[in-house]
């Protein structure tokens, strides 16, 4: 917690905080700059181009949209923070951010239960289901009893696999008819995970885009992640056979030891035979577009392998074109829609606020005794935004307007902390390349106590 007392007033709030951040993180060199922000974007936007990554808060839309074209030139990621009273908001901004490690909170595991390569189901061949055995019949991984199921059902179906509801009804039935007591916890497991059986497959829709992606097209100036993306759609449409690469990873699960293991190691080589066709098609696509074919190390290939159904491509709107032709259907939509109704309503008044300013040099309700004529002048400024944003005969509400009126642009600690938190957790996510950022304008509403995205 940063703490200033009376010593510090009349100086530079950069001077004051700078000392106490630096004893947050030693190995940090911080430095301040006494420098209004807008001054700086207006006279030396050279400057921002030094960083790999700018915040920037409080800024009206003015000073937002030249900073966003700034950036965006110079390609260094940047985000917008704004705590106004009761409200803020976060907004990133940059041109693309490509994660490979996206980490999904629910992701199906890559087992191939309905796909299984010839190792696998050699394996699975060498087991018997109907073994005499109570202990070993009991300790057959689940990954093999469907293996087997699937297979045995796709010979009486025409080849085909479960995908009624009925059908897939009747499969786990014929699941269950293999039990042999009702305390075998590996049948309930393949009863439970049968669904992995009826998963389509191939690749997922979202995989297809980001490997039809014009990006995929390289040169000598793609990016290591668009050519491990080329090399991964040669191998999709060959050695894949329509699969990406096998992660290699298994779940825990009821098992003898002995044959987890040999599990394990089949998906594992599996895994390793597919990162070495990959490395192979990486190294010779950096070497046609003129690169050195061993500027992407094995470890990033090998993460790419191990991530490649799940990789994610980010792609952010100028803030520019966000505030002069938002997405119409999707404001149409906030704007109808209750749950989405205080949320928009907010994001439209922080702008008017900005045009307010604009006009009148200071902000709504800044000022004692104004505040009846403050409010009138946000009303007719709100319903003028709404206007020149193709929402003609849209109102926002006499409490919203009053609550920001109220408000007089007062930076609350209590809100700015929570919204200085959200911006870190998105720097994190950018800095480090893991997890999704969010691709929206993100809007809290301290009335309600509600955080919502909006895509505009």
């Amino acid at each position: 917690m940063l703490v200033v007392d009376e010593s510090s007033v009349g100086q530079s709030r950069a001077k004051c905080v700078c000392a106490f951040l630096q004893e947050l993180n030693d190995a940090v060199k911080a430095k301040f700059i006494e420098e209004y922000p807008k001054a700086l974007i207006e006279t030396n936007p050279a400057f921002f181009s030094q960083f790999t990554l700018v915040i920037a808060t409080q800024l009206v839309e003015d000073s937002m949209v030249k900073l966003d074209r700034i950036c965006r030139e110079a390609n260094v990621m940047l985000i917008f923070a704004r705590s106004y009273g009761l409200t803020g908001f976060v907004r990133i901004s940059l041109k693309e951010h490509t994660v490979i490690e996206s980490k999904p909170d629910h992701f199906l595991d890559d087992l191939r239960l309905n796909n299984p390569w010839p190792e696998l189901r050699s394996f699975a061949e060498t087991i018997d289901l109907n073994v005499p055995d109570p202990v070993a019949h009991k300790h057959t991984p689940y990954i093999i009893i469907l293996v087997k199921m699937a297979e045995e059902w796709a010979k009486s179906h025409g080849g085909s696999l479960p995908s009624s509801r009925e059908a897939k009804r009747e499969f786990k039935e014929l699941i269950k008819t293999n039990m042999v007591s009702t305390d075998e916890d590996n049948y309930k497991e393949a009863i439970e995970a049968s669904f992995k059986v009826f998963a389509p497959r191939g690749i997922s829709s979202n995989l297809q885009q980001v490997i039809n992606d014009s990006c995929a097209e390289v040169d000598s100036n793609s990016s290591d992640f668009w050519v491990m993306v080329a090399a991964l759609k040669e191998f999709i449409a060959n050695e894949g056979s329509g699969e990406a690469p096998l992660d290699g990873s298994i779940p825990d699960m009821t098992s003898s030891t002995e044959l987890y293991v040999n599990l394990q190691k089949i998906y594992q080589a599996k895994a390793e035979s597919d990162f070495l066709v990959m490395e192979q098609r990486v190294r010779k696509i950096l070497k046609t577009i003129g690169r050195d074919p061993d500027s992407i190390s094995k470890t990033n290939i090998k993460s790419f392998c191990k991530n490649a159904r799940k990789l994610t491509v980010c792609r952010f709107r100028l803030i520019e074109d966000e505030f002069t032709s938002p997405i119409q259907p999707e404001l149409q939509k906030y704007l109808t829609d209750e749950d989405y109704s205080v949320a928009v309503g907010f994001y439209i008044l922080l702008r008017a606020v900005d045009r307010f300013a604009a006009n009148y040099n200071s902000f709504p309700g800044q000022f004692d005794g104004e505040m009846d004529e403050d409010i009138s002048r946000l009303k007719m400024t709100a319903v003028s935004l709404l206007s020149d944003l193709g929402c003609n005969g849209s109102t926002l509400t006499e409490d919203l307007i009053n609550e920001i009126c109220r408000y007089g642009a007062a930076e609350l600690h209590a809100v700015a902390a929570f919204i200085g938190g959200i911006a870190s957790q998105e720097v994190i996510k950018l800095i480090t390349r893991q997890f999704v950022p969010m691709t929206g304008t993100f809007l809290f509403n301290g009335i309600d106590h509600k955080s919502q995205l909006l895509s505009l």
